[in-house]
């Protein structure tokens, strides 16, 4: 992720996340935060997601994970948690970890399918509701079982087909122009 992605990450931020980031957190991270590795993943020239990585001793964050509505169903995400597990590995990570709204059952599976699993949870984490968070981690890194998934994971990858842009529904109540 580069300076210049920040607009479009800024617009896919609001859409998936009912408390976005602030508009200048993504800038402060990318020009101040050392621990801090954002990717983005594109399709063609636009930007369809982003992810975040915090580098911490040993433990990899994820602090952020987002793709933009169009772009859903198209293996993107996992595509991006490849990417961002394999920076956790370049860096010498032992684990990963993350925070995940209890309801956000897509994303848990997704998580699940890449080894992650729940090991806790952060009561009343979520600002904008008071949510409680399920902390999720992974095996070791480097372990058998998780070079196995991962090897798995871009195995599957491999032959998925081009992503396609979905135009979401509207919205109950907007007019689209028609």
């Amino acid at each position: 992720m580069g300076l210049d992605d920040l607009p479009a990450v800024q617009v896919i931020e609001r859409a998936a996340f009912s408390a976005p980031w602030p508009a200048n957190a993504y800038r402060t991270e990318l020009e101040t935060n050392k621990l801090a590795h954002y990717l983005v993943v594109r399709v063609g020239d636009e930007v369809a997601g982003f992810a975040g990585l915090w580098l911490m001793v040993d433990e990899a964050h994820v602090t952020t994970f987002a793709i933009a509505p169009a772009w859903r169903r198209n293996h993107l995400a996992e595509r991006l948690l490849v990417a961002i597990l394999d920076i956790a590995l370049d860096r010498r990570a032992t684990e990963a970890t993350l925070e995940v709204r209890l309801s956000n059952l897509p994303a848990r599976r997704l998580y699940e399918k890449f080894g992650f699993r729940p090991v806790g949870i952060r009561p009343r984490y979520y600002s904008d509701n008071s949510e409680d968070a399920l902390i999720m981690t992974t095996e070791p890194l480097r372990s058998p079982e998780m070079v196995a998934r991962l090897a798995e994971r871009r195995g599957a990858l491999a032959s998925v087909a081009e992503p396609v842009r979905v135009e979401p529904p509207p919205r109950p109540g907007t007019d689209r122009g028609a």
